[in-house]
């Protein structure tokens, strides 16, 4: 772990394996580094490099105000410059994936691969069809409610946790005794600022799209996520696929929201197909 100073924040950062650079941005908003860390395997051919976002997990030096798209994605290409990478792949997981896409069109120079892992264009669908889904799903009244409003930064910053708990099955429908130690261990690691999660659901998130400019983005896309998320759904991910040039669409079957949690191999299989058939090495 190592902290590394870039504008006006210390971003909390992990930097392991060898080969050419990929960062990681995590979800939330509100998340950290550690919800990430079922990618680490990927070591082996990259060089990973995850980082909380300011404002969130360990990451210090700013105020929640100043989590913007303009400072996040300031600070990512600040990082990479620090690490004197000329470009990298850029992995963003859901909210993660939002700014990663505000990263490619912000600093199109400054990557050569974009992959986005149950990540949105347009932050409407999580905030307005998201708990309709899960009432046609069958979740009950309460559950359905609970997920609005969370989605939505309508709740008391000490019921964070609680509620992620109760929305368990909702996100992770296909979570089992095999996965739960790997998500047990993370998970106790981890530390939630839902300050950052109120503040960028009401905030940063709120009336957010880019899809009318996803036509932008020219670097190899991979769009990927898990058949059963309830946040950015199938149908979604097909329209963000069909909006960026030539990008490839991947659905993981028996997964959610955080199909790098419940269908690992899968998910790194995926990755590393892309990866490898766009020949990162050379971008």
């Amino acid at each position: 772990m190592t902290r590394i100073t870039v504008r006006d924040v210390s971003l909390f950062a992990k930097i392991v394996g060898h080969g050419y650079p990929l960062v990681l941005m995590h979800g939330g908003p509100g998340a950290d580094l550690y919800t990430l860390m079922s990618f680490k395997p990927l070591a082996k051919q990259f060089t990973l490099v995850f980082y909380d976002h300011r404002c969130n997990g360990r990451s210090t030096g700013a105020e929640v105000t100043s989590m913007t798209m303009e400072n996040l994605t300031a600070d990512a290409d600040a990082l990479r410059q620090a690490l004197g990478f000329e470009k990298w792949a850029v992995l963003g997981h859901s909210f993660g994936g939002s700014v990663a896409l505000e990263y490619a069109l912000r600093y199109p120079t400054s990557l050569s691969h974009l992959l986005l892992v149950n990540s949105g264009g347009d932050y409407r669908w999580a905030a307005e069809k998201s708990s309709e889904l899960l009432a046609k799903r069958g979740f009950s009244p309460e559950i359905v409610e609970l997920a609005r409003r969370h989605l939505n930064g309508q709740f008391e910053p000490d019921k964070m946790f609680s509620n992620l708990m109760k929305l368990g099955k909702a996100y992770n429908p296909h979570t089992g005794l095999r996965q739960m130690p790997h998500m047990l261990f993370y998970g106790l690691q981890s530390k939630l600022q839902p300050e950052a999660t109120i503040f960028g659901e009401t905030q940063v998130l709120k009336d957010w799209t880019v899809m009318d400019r996803l036509g932008e983005i020219k670097v190899p896309t991979l769009v990927m996520a898990g058949r059963e998320d309830f946040i950015y759904p199938p149908e979604h991910q097909e329209e963000l696929a069909a909006g960026i040039p030539n990008a490839r669409l991947v659905l993981i079957d028996r997964a959610g929201h955080n199909p790098h949690d419940e269908q690992t191999a899968e998910t790194l299989a995926a990755i590393r197909s892309f990866l490898a058939g766009s020949s990162p090495g050379s971008a």
